[in-house]
């Protein structure tokens, strides 16, 4: 099947509410443009290089996503251009990003990115971790980044009942948060979770944004990562 068709069949599953973001790490230009000629402006790059590269090389109305985890250093390549950094790891980095959009009169959206897997390798906040920031002075400084709402990745198995879980309790931290700390703040609306093998739970279980890559460009060129 092609890319248009994987589009439309991603897109038959979801509901208006939730945005497809095509995760085009690795993929060739020529993909994204096929994708991009279908309609697709959101794309989804976990390499700064990588994404530079084609932010120049593509057309200018097309919604950049960072979603991997971002090296503090590398945040200055990417903060002219970037739509939404789904990944905001760590305090030392939304202060980062703050710093780098201040440079150049940007706000710039994040989602703050919790641990809510099992497996140890995967990033993220704890609610207690996001807690003890928003609660900080230093914290009320920052001017030139947007908190936008949560992001987080399931733990990779078949387990569904334990994805449904994990998924559930990213739901429930961003009520708690929206309750607590941004209620009156319409901004902070977006739930990034669910991935090819898990997005239609995500779905169920209250998403906003969907992360879809090799669904719909096919299997990863791990050959080509860094």
């Amino acid at each position: 099947m092609s890319i248009a068709e994987n589009i439309d069949l991603v897109k038959a599953n979801l509901p208006a509410q939730v945005q497809l973001i095509a995760v085009s790490k690795t993929k060739p230009i020529e993909m994204l443009v096929e994708a991009y000629r279908h309609g697709q402006r959101a794309f989804g790059e976990n390499k700064v290089q990588e994404l530079v590269g084609k932010f120049e090389a593509l057309p200018k109305d097309i919604e950049w996503h960072f979603i991997g985890h971002m090296q503090t250093n590398k945040v200055k390549y990417i903060a002219p251009f970037i739509h939404l950094i789904h990944g905001v790891d760590s305090f030392k980095l939304l202060k980062t990003i703050n710093t780098e959009a201040k440079k150049i009169d940007r706000i710039i959206p994040c989602l703050l990115q919790f641990h809510i897997a099992e497996e140890e390798t995967k990033f993220g906040f704890s609610l207690a971790e996001v807690e003890e920031m928003l609660k900080s002075d230093e914290f009320k400084l920052l001017d030139h980044v947007k908190i936008s709402g949560v992001m987080g990745m399931a733990t990779y198995t078949d387990d569904e009942n334990q994805i449904h879980k994990e998924f559930a309790c990213l739901k429930t931290y961003f009520d708690q948060l929206k309750l607590g700390y941004f209620a009156n703040k319409t901004e902070f609306k977006e739930i990034s979770m669910g991935m090819s093998g898990d997005y239609l739970i995500a779905i169920e279980e209250g998403s906003t944004m969907v992360r879809i890559g090799s669904t719909i460009f096919g299997e990863r060129n791990y050959n080509s990562e860094t």
